[in-house]
């Protein structure tokens, strides 16, 4: 194969991968600060044990100052225990672009806990919305 073929194929690969990444959303909700809340709906899994795991953004109107970054979008996937009311955090991204493409922070949870949501945040809205559903 010659090189210039390589590359083309290559970079159709990237692009491929990148486009399949996107993530169709739709919006849930506000945050108390007026963020609006997006649901990925194609990521909504429920478990035999009810536990509804999904994967939420939100677009923060104002950027969030993290040191020297700002945020201005984040994604988190999480695990929603209706009949507890509890959220447990998998993964986190926060993204210095409104689009979600510049990833600025990526964590993963090494050992995911219940806890209760503050009320008004994107735990709250995505929980309310999703246990609703059900």
């Amino acid at each position: 194969m010659r090189p210039t073929r390589r590359v083309l194929l290559a970079a159709g690969m990237v692009l491929t991968a990148a486009a399949g990444h996107a993530q169709s959303t739709k919006e849930i909700g506000i945050t108390s600060v007026g963020n609006p809340v997006l649901l990925e709906p194609r990521t909504v899994k429920k478990g035999a044990d009810g536990i509804i795991t999904a994967a939420v953004r939100v677009k923060f109107l104002k950027p969030v100052k993290a040191g020297a970054t700002e945020y201005r979008a984040s994604r988190t996937i999480a695990m929603f225990d209706c009949t507890a009311k509890k959220v447990a955090v998998k993964e986190n991204w926060y993204y210095s672009d409104q689009k979600g493409t510049k990833v600025a922070n990526h964590k993963v949870v090494g050992l995911p806990g219940y806890g209760t949501t503050i009320k008004g945040s994107l735990p709250d809205v995505a929980l309310a919305h999703l246990c609703a559903a059900r």
